[in-house]
Formats: structure tokens, C-alpha cells, sequence
């Protein structure tokens, strides 16, 4: 069982940007605005609902959305 071609995406997009994100937040460092806005920021990305786009010849063998 893996992943689809499009989640596959979307979850290394989602942790390009978290890491992206977190390397931001730790050149900052005490900055105690900018790590609140980083912080909410990570959150927010993890939080995201990505929908699945499927089309009609994907359904080959299982996959995990």
C-alpha cells in the first residue's frame, strides 16, 4: 500500500514548508513577535486539509489518502 501521486505531493510540499518555516523561527531566535507568528504559521500548515483529487484511472491496487 503507498501513497497516490498527488498526496504523495502534497505531504512533501507540507513538510518543505514546515521545514521552512521552523528553520525561519530558529534564525529569529528572541524575537518574541516573530516566533508567535512562526508558531501560529507552522500551526496553521500542519492543520491544513489537503482534498484528494482522484481521477478515474488511479484506482490501481490500495492506496492511503
Amino acid at each position: 500500500m503507498g501513497f497516490c501521486d498527488h498526496c504523495e505531493g502534497q505531504r512533501f510540499d507540507r513538510a518543505q514548508v514546515l521545514r521552512a518555516l521552523r528553520a525561519a523561527r530558529k534564525e529569529l531566535g528572541k524575537s518574541k513577535r516573530a516566533d508567535a507568528a512562526l508558531a501560529a504559521a507552522i500551526k496553521a500548515v500542519r492543520e491544513l486539509e489537503i482534498p484528494h483529487l482522484e481521477t478515474e484511472d488511479e484506482q490501481q491496487g490500495d492506496w492511503v489518502h
